[in-house]
């Protein structure tokens, strides 16, 4: 019998200072939906693209976004000195624009 050697790396979630005020401005469902789906979909082998978690052209605020709906998380993933997603941003997508917070970003 062949042992099956599961390759997939768990990583660390953390939360960089401004997201708790992007956070803050979101709905209590909102939040719940966000701190849910970084879990579920962050924790694990964030590095692989999917339908919802994409790598970003070049922009000031992350190099990768996850979809939640309406809702937009940017976050980067540092690997070393141990597996870390850094969530930079939380946002609601409205057409070509993001509000993050009070602030309201083209992308």
């Amino acid at each position: 019998m062949t042992a099956i050697h599961d390759a997939r790396m768990n990583f660390r979630i953390e939360y960089a200072p401004p997201t708790v005020s992007h956070l803050k401005a979101l709905t209590a469902r909102q939040q719940s939906i966000v701190l849910d789906g970084v879990t579920k979909y962050l924790s694990v082998d964030p590095m692989v693209e999917t339908r919802n978690r994409k790598p970003m052209r070049p922009n000031p605020l992350a190099p990768w976004e996850l979809r939640l709906g309406n809702l937009r998380v940017y976050f980067d993933i540092v690997s070393e000195p141990e597996p870390v997603v850094v969530v930079l941003a939380v946002g609601i997508k409205d057409r070509s624009a993001v509000r993050i917070g009070k602030s309201v970003i083209e992308l």
